[in-house]
């Protein structure tokens, strides 16, 4: 199995920053190759990919998520980050980490992805 467990979340002004971190464990983490990735949910809405790195290492980010995030990963911690900057309130949402070892897609495969981490609050105010 594999666990996923996010923190870093909380509530800043716009303009600000904030490091996401997912952690992860188990032993099928540490055999397979995964596609790693940040999704994020507002209230209201769908939820919705922002950044992913693939089974090669090569990122991809939602158009909103361009140029303000940077998705990375310390192999030797085993864990996942989101740095994002300039934050603004549409930013504002739960973000979840999400891991699989066979899709990477962030329109309807998301749906697929076995390994999600429970999700945390962040907050942008104007």
């Amino acid at each position: 199995q594999v666990q996923l467990v996010e923190s870093g979340g909380g509530s800043v002004q716009a303009g600000g920053s904030l490091t996401l971190s997912c952690a992860a464990s188990g032993y099928a983490f540490r055999v397979r190759t995964y596609c790693l990735g940040w999704f994020r949910q507002a209230p209201g809405k769908e939820r919705e990919g922002v950044a992913t790195r693939d089974f090669y290492g090569d990122t991809q980010y939602a158009d909103s998520a361009k140029g303000r995030f940077t998705i990375s990963k310390d192999n030797a911690k085993n864990t996942l980050y989101l740095q994002m900057n300039e934050l603004k309130p549409e930013d504002t949402a739960i973000y979840y980490c999400a891991a699989d070892w066979q899709y990477c897609g962030t329109g309807q495969d998301q749906y697929e992805w076995r390994h999600w981490g429970q999700g945390t609050q962040v907050t942008v105010s104007s």
